[in-house]
């Protein structure tokens, strides 16, 4: 018989070794670590074969209780029946309590996508700053992830000459998979001013600090937070600029698998969503993406 904290340490053990993103096995383990806390120490379960799927919904009930959004209770509820479907392979345990429980019901949110004077006033307010300013160019004109952009080296970037285009590469990210991104006059104008400014350093990250160390995703984003707030834009994350990315091109007329393959999405069915945002007009699909 399996007790709870030692199949917990064993599961996100399991999740390490299938490359999962490590924020995804982060968030896992918390999810796990809550549940087998609550079950051990509030309702006495020592071993896996004890847990009842009322128990489960004990557990979430107590989350709302606590205030959890339905929607954050769905996603822990989703670690909570990955963790005992691991148990039942395992074949630790022989009935699945947690099939037995539902999600939550909640709607969600349609990606925010920024309007046109949006983020014309958030590079107005970024415009004296030349490293946040050309982040937020490169993720406007490429629509790539904030986590890419800060894996990003100098020797990632290729500018245009003559006729050929710049580009920019994409390295592989635990589970995302490398690409070649355009990378048009708008982001090359804006990444060649920070370079002429940026800290002389061996250090190959693209965007580093004044000493010269990479600089760390929650860096820019809490940057960018700050320049929304300076443009007077509410209610917008970074990702939003992903986002726009994608339903501007979608919107001009740019073939959807092309976007999908761009944006770097790993099915078109992730790149679908966003055509009930926006209106896709009649004619041939464009085969090259246009400067926002």
């Amino acid at each position: 018989m399996k007790k709870l904290d030692e199949v917990h340490k064993e599961f996100i053990d399991h999740l390490k070794g299938k490359k999962r993103a490590s924020a995804t096995v982060l968030a896992y383990g918390k999810d796990i670590e809550q549940l087998v806390k609550f079950l051990t120490e509030e309702l006495k379960r020592t071993h896996v074969h004890e847990v009842k799927a009322d128990d489960i919904r004990n557990f979430l009930e107590k989350l709302e209780k606590t205030g959890y959004t339905k929607k954050s209770i769905s996603r822990k509820l989703n670690s909570t029946k990955t963790f005992f479907r691991y148990l039942k392979v395992q074949e630790y345990i022989t009935d699945d309590p947690a099939s037995l429980v539902d999600h939550p019901k909640f709607e969600t949110k349609p990606p925010r996508i920024l309007s046109p004077i949006e983020y014309r006033a958030l590079r107005d307010a970024a415009r004296d700053d030349a490293r946040i300013a050309a982040i937020i160019e490169v993720l406007l004109q490429t629509g790539i992830r904030i986590g890419e952009l800060a894996n990003l080296r100098t020797d990632d970037i290729f500018f245009s000459e003559g006729a050929k285009e710049g580009n920019l590469f994409v390295r592989a990210l635990e589970n995302r998979l490398e690409r070649t991104v355009p990378l048009n006059k708008a982001a090359e104008t804006a990444l060649k001013r920070y370079l002429q400014v940026r800290p002389k350093t061996t250090n190959k990250a693209l965007f580093i600090t004044k000493t010269g160390k990479p600089l760390l995703v929650r860096n820019i984003r809490t940057a960018i937070d700050r320049y929304y707030k300076k443009a007077g834009i509410a209610g917008a994350k970074v990702n939003d600029l992903r986002h726009t990315w994608v339903a501007h091109h979608l919107q001009s007329g740019a073939s959807i698998v092309l976007i999908s393959k761009v944006a770097g999405h790993k099915r078109l069915s992730t790149t679908e969503r966003y055509l009930a945002l926006v209106q896709i007009p009649k004619g041939e699909e464009k085969l090259r993406l246009e400067q926002l």
